[in-house]
């Protein structure tokens, strides 16, 4: 083999597609009994049920959304949740849907000015994460549609919590709900297991296979001349400098005897006391019209071996220890460290995309 892949995620199958493409042999590997990563989709009477939470594809590089498009077609899936605080529904992002219902209002300056007065009440450089909510949205948005939210995600109160995880929030005053800025967004149509599906063409794909396990390393790692590695990057060097740490989600999905239980794809709980984070309705990613349907209940979970890591815990104590794996890695000349994992960062699946073609265009141009 040219190229060993561990894991059969966005970056790992961009790489094969890319190295297939030119002529080089893949061995892909793949941990969990299914490619695709946490895009991966499990259908359910014709409906496409996103396994490890929302994905809305958005990007604002037109060469990864032309990239992308090759594999399947898209809609015009536009996200624009709602929040539901004790039951008073909210409309996020930030905007002046949500500042009327929150202030009984209809002029963004009446908006600008009540957020602008609620922020002074933050003196000086914000000091946890609190301050720093308050400081940008006042205390009104802050109490009812940041606080219980980010404290079920993230575990602690928002007073323990450092200031820079929420650096900038979206606040908008005119009326658009779409979430995102970005200029391309959509749904593929049939789910995302195509696309990966296609991509994977013209390499070998070996599933349920744990290469972190000493006696599957022995056994693959010497089979091609290059590793593209896209696991846990303290895993791959058996945590000799510890275990970096990560925040994980649980998912419980229910099926209903109902063509429409919520009326949108996604609603966030943003109150402490309602156990998860948030609901998920599949069928709106795609308009579907089933008389059936599937809502994901999502909690989020503190981290331990054997659950699978979503949000890496970017704190002093863990850039450090990062650190000290990068450095390691710059001496294993052998192998290419990419996506989320490997690189212990939150990436969207644009930016995962750009990265793996950034990783083809250097190795294999």
């Amino acid at each position: 083999m040219d190229y060993l892949i561990v894991g059969s995620g966005l970056f790992g199958s961009v790489f094969a597609y890319e190295a297939a493409k030119r002529g080089l042999k893949c061995l892909v590997l793949e941990k969990r009994n299914h490619v695709g990563g946490n895009i991966y989709c499990e259908q359910k009477e014709d409906i496409n049920i996103h396994r490890y939470g929302a994905h809305i594809f958005h990007t604002s590089i037109k060469e990864v959304w032309e990239y992308i498009n090759q594999f399947a077609e898209f809609n015009h899936y536009i996200n624009s949740p709602i929040a539901n605080y004790k039951g008073e529904i909210y409309n996020l992002p930030f905007n002046m849907n949500t500042f009327s219902k929150m202030w009984n209002l209809s002029k963004p300056g009446e908006a600008h000015n009540i957020i602008e007065t609620q922020r002074l009440e933050v003196e000086g450089e914000p000091k946890n994460l609190e301050e720093q909510a308050i400081s940008l949205v006042g205390r009104d948005i802050y109490l009812k549609l940041i606080k219980g939210y980010t404290e079920k995600q993230w575990g602690r109160d928002c007073r323990d919590l450092p200031a820079d995880i929420i650096k900038r929030l979206p606040v908008r005053f005119c009326y658009d709900n779409n979430y995102f800025n970005d200029c391309y967004q959509g749904i593929p149509k049939g789910g995302y297991n195509q696309i990966i599906e296609k991509m994977l063409v013209g390499s070998e794909v070996l599933l349920n296979v744990d290469y972190n396990k000493p006696e599957i390393r022995s056994k693959y790692e010497k089979m091609a001349k290059r590793i593209i590695y896209t696991g846990p990057i303290d895993a791959y060097y058996h945590y000799q400098y510890g275990k970096l740490e990560y925040r994980s989600l649980k998912f419980e999905t229910e099926r209903f005897e109902n063509v429409n239980m919520q009326g949108v794809a996604v609603i966030n709980y943003t109150d402490r006391e309602t156990p998860y984070t948030r609901t998920i309705e599949h069928k709106h990613f795609e308009f579907g019209m089933q008389p059936v349907t599937y809502v994901t209940k999502e909690y989020s979970l503190e981290w331990e071996e054997g659950q699978e890591p979503f949000y890496p815990v970017n704190n002093e104590k863990n850039l450090m220890c990062l650190n000290q794996y990068q450095h390691l890695a710059k001496s294993s000349s052998n192998v290419l460290f990419g996506g989320r994992l490997a690189e212990y960062r939150y990436y969207d699946m644009d930016k995962t995309i750009k990265s793996a073609l950034d990783a083809v265009h250097n190795e294999l141009a």
